[in-house]
């Protein structure tokens, strides 16, 4: 007989008569009791979340969901348009495309304000500028910061930010993400504004959630994001002209001349 200890879990177990998570009776316990921003963080966290946590993982939902016909939504699209049968199968291939590039930033950003945070007073400039420095080293973007589109600076963030002040967070975080963006610009010469991803991360951990939870919270933003447009495609494709377009705007050359 092996002494090896047998692996659990906490998040959901299930019987002939019942449904259990974290504990609660999914029947008497959850359904019609908690809304669905706040049964998922029921579930990430093990428990009930706050009216704080609650309000800003719903404004962080709301905001990531939609955001036109992005990478995630142009493959989602085409994916159907190849396999009609395989609504899931598009869906998935969108959220594939969600990473280090395109919305999936927030969470290596949560980690650099979070050394910030930690620092006192003047340090905490220095530590921004270490971080900003050791990107521009390794050639690397800095996580939450500039935009394909929103140059001038992404409509998304102030109003993220007002919310989350607002609802009473302390501000720590945010100011570390400003404090970030000021020693940016001192760095480059230039303005590169706060995006999405870095407001997402500053609230998201203003509200005490962990960052390794981010990215789960963006990916379920992006999914309802993506059956909305899985749903027009079937109603109103655009997927083959999608397609065309890519052949038009790519020219092939033989043997690379």
């Amino acid at each position: 007989m092996s002494d090896k200890k047998q692996k659990i879990t906490r998040i959901c177990g299930y019987d002939e008569d019942r449904i259990l998570i974290r504990g609660k009776d999914l029947v008497d316990d959850l359904m019609g009791k908690l809304g669905f921003t706040e049964m998922m963080l029921f579930h990430l966290l093990g428990e009930k979340p706050s009216d704080l946590q609650t309000t800003i993982a719903d404004a962080v939902l709301v905001t990531i969901m939609e955001h036109g016909l992005v990478p995630s939504a142009v493959v989602s699209r085409l994916t159907l348009l190849g396999a009609p049968e395989s609504f899931q199968g598009a869906v998935a291939a969108g959220l594939l495309g969600v990473g280090d590039r395109y919305a999936g930033t927030a969470s290596e950003c949560a980690k650099i304000l979070e050394e910030i945070t930690k620092a006192d007073g003047k340090d905490r400039t220095e530590c921004a500028r270490r971080f900003i420095r050791d990107y521009r080293s390794r050639k690397q973007p800095l996580p939450g910061f500039g935009h394909p589109i929103h140059r001038g600076g992404d409509p998304r963030v102030p109003r993220l930010i007002e919310i989350a002040r607002s609802a009473g967070v302390k501000g720590d975080y945010i100011e570390a993400m400003y404090l970030l963006e000021r020693c940016l610009e001192e760095e480059l010469g230039k303005s590169l504004p706060v995006n999405i991803s870095a407001a997402i991360a500053a609230v998201l951990a203003e509200a005490g959630l962990p960052a390794r939870a981010f990215r789960g919270l963006v990916l379920t933003a992006r999914c309802a994001g993506l059956a909305g447009h899985l749903l027009e495609e079937t109603e109103n494709p655009v997927g083959d002209e999608l397609w065309k377009g890519a052949e038009s705007a790519v020219r092939y050359e033989k043997d690379g001349k």
